[in-house]
């Protein structure tokens, strides 16, 4: 697969600390997009300094206001559709995903339409927010499985993961889409694309260290209400 053309998608919003050693972390193995989602910090300037020595291989877009997860994520597979890579590969830009862990997806079987990074050893994540992904994937599961009484759907382990490899024909659709997430429940709608389109899956154990995230009572709120949607469409197609 390395041989084909990826490119790494970062979102960023003030990670002055972190998005250096991300990008050029990730630049080791890949082209790399960061979406700059209206920073404030020096994060502008040293994304700046990044492209000025890499012009070839690195690009970002600024955005003037924030756009978050979604808005971001989107401009780095629209961009990957406009020069013909092969695969977008998504991650977090606080180093809660490290670049290294990149050749799990570089390497994983291009059958994989979705490679999934599955939170396998975690580092300080809290205990809610662990009952809160696996009550996601418990949900995500149901939402897009087939058939209201198939309780375990695809069997995901890992559903809101940012860590993840989308094949062409995934991205691509994503690309164009009207989104309805506005957050972190972009994952959630991007997963459920991803399995309508009957995109053969894979997860790969990746180790996940928990940063300040952005998180809270409003994200959780968003991204139930996305899944009650997702829900809401699998009963009336079922009737």
């Amino acid at each position: 697969m390395r041989e084909n053309k990826t490119l790494v998608v970062i979102p960023a919003y003030n990670e002055e600390e972190t998005i250096r050693e991300v990008v050029e972390g990730a630049l080791v193995y890949a082209d790399v997009f960061v979406a700059d989602d209206a920073s404030k910090d020096s994060t502008p300037e040293i994304l700046s300094s990044i492209r000025a020595k890499n012009p070839d291989r690195f690009f970002s877009v600024r955005h003037e206001k924030n756009t978050h997860i979604p808005g971001g994520i989107q401009d780095g597979m629209k961009f990957a559709v406009q020069h013909g890579y092969d695969w977008v590969i998504t991650m977090d830009a606080g180093m809660s995903h490290d670049p290294k862990e990149l050749p799990l997806f570089l390497d994983a079987d291009p059958q994989y339409g979705l490679v999934i990074g599955r939170r396998g050893k975690i580092e300080g994540v809290p205990f809610y927010r662990r009952v809160v992904s696996w009550l996601a994937a418990r949900m995500m599961n149901y939402c897009v499985g087939r058939g209201i009484f198939n309780l375990w759907g695809p069997g995901i382990r890992d559903c809101t993961s940012g860590f993840r490899r989308y094949a062409k024909p995934i991205f691509s659709q994503i690309a164009e889409k009207k989104l309805e997430s506005v957050a972190f429940d972009f994952h959630m709608e991007a997963l459920s694309v991803a399995i309508q389109s009957k995109a053969e899956f894979k997860e790969v154990d990746i180790t996940y260290v928990f940063s300040n995230s952005s998180f809270n009572s409003k994200v959780f709120k968003l991204a139930l209400k996305f899944a009650f949607k997702l829900l809401l469409r699998k009963w009336k197609l079922a009737r």
